[in-house]
């Protein structure tokens, strides 16, 4: 069973939800190991957004909640420096593409799935904006978790391309376009009506 670029035991989680999604690729690349004549395949998704995720709440995407904040008429509210917290975006478009391909790969492995391109925060409230025709600005307040906040995700796709032939397509841009039909729907039906 393969992993990126790191050797078994190189990888350093930064936090309990990175620590425990590692404790599992090890239970599985030691199934590996003991059942050699069975595919056992692994995917990281990395920050998923996009129809269906309503039902998360407060752990779905900072694009649906940006989108959200600024459908009731709220100014999007981001931590200081936000231009600079980024995440690996991507649209379940391109999520689905990755599950397919896994499945068809006849491949044993761990592989990340994003875009490889990762975003800030700021672009998502911006590009929200754009797409929903309002200028808000944006309210910016203290990160209370900083010193313990990752301020960076990026997935490393190569092999996940390379293995799997997985090339993801849609950018952030094209992603917030496609979703923000689904995002008024969601404003009109559940958060106005609510």
């Amino acid at each position: 069973m393969q992993l990126h670029h790191k050797r078994v035991g190189q990888e350093q989680p930064q936090n309990v939800y990175g620590f425990s999604k590692l404790s599992m690729d090890n239970l599985a690349r030691e199934f590996c190991l003991q059942n050699p004549h069975m595919h056992v395949i692994g995917l990281r998704y990395f920050n998923v957004y996009g129809p269906r995720e309503y039902f998360k709440n407060k752990t779905s995407s900072m694009v649906l909640q940006l989108g959200l904040q600024i459908l009731s008429g709220k100014t999007p509210r981001l931590f200081y420096g936000s231009d600079k917290i980024v995440r690996d975006f991507i649209y379940i478009d391109d999520v689905v593409q990755a599950n397919i391909k896994a499945a068809v790969s006849g491949k044993s492995g761990v592989y990340n799935v994003g875009t490889g391109n990762p975003r800030s925060f700021q672009d998502i409230a911006d590009i929200l904006q754009k797409e929903l025709g309002t200028s808000l600005g944006t309210d910016y307040f203290e990160n209370p978790y900083m010193g313990a906040y990752q301020m960076h995700t990026e997935a490393d796709i190569n092999l996940t391309c390379k293995d799997l032939e997985y090339a993801p397509k849609i950018s952030l841009e094209e992603g917030i376009k496609a979703y923000v039909p689904e995002i008024k729907r969601i404003y009109e039906s559940e958060v106005k009506r609510g």
